[in-house]
């Protein structure tokens, strides 16, 4: 699996100082309806102590949002919240940081694959996460496809 080059992308822990920020990043208008607001994903990381959360910074600039299930049980180690602001989009940002989380899984135990679940449809995330080397596992989350890469 290999990311786009773009900006230095670092994940780094929500604290009392940038969780409010967090909570004001915006995917455009389009996508909203297939990304919920980072303030809900904080809400369920409170009450699922499998949820791993980290704001994702590009420089110095808070730029998106990452959320996963950091466990081999349920559904094994998924993305679950990947969300990148409207202005920083298409920069290579959102590839960096998939990779970072792959990255943090493989340390992680029982860690052989990171998986995904994407909508289906106009705004699909699939191609996206295709070409980062996921293939669809023939598995389903809720309605939605889920696709997986080895680690």
């Amino acid at each position: 699996m290999s990311a786009a080059s773009g900006p230095d992308v670092r994940l780094e822990p929500l604290t009392p100082e940038n969780v409010r920020p967090v909570c004001d990043l915006r995917v455009a208008p389009d996508q909203a309806p297939y990304v919920e607001p980072n303030a809900v994903s904080l809400a369920e990381a409170y009450v699922h102590e499998v949820a791993w959360c980290r704001a994702v910074y590009a420089g110095e600039e808070l730029v998106g949002f990452v959320m996963l299930h950091d466990s081999a049980g349920g559904p094994g180690y998924m993305l679950w919240r990947l969300m990148i602001d409207a202005r920083f989009q298409g920069r290579g940002i959102g590839g960096q940081v998939v990779q970072q989380v792959a990255d943090y899984v493989r340390s992680r135990p029982g860690a052989t694959r990171l998986k995904v679940s994407v909508h289906v449809g106009d705004r699909s995330p699939a191609s996206f996460y295709e070409a980062l080397g996921f293939v669809a596992t023939g598995e389903l989350s809720g309605e939605e496809p889920v696709y997986a890469v080895p680690l």
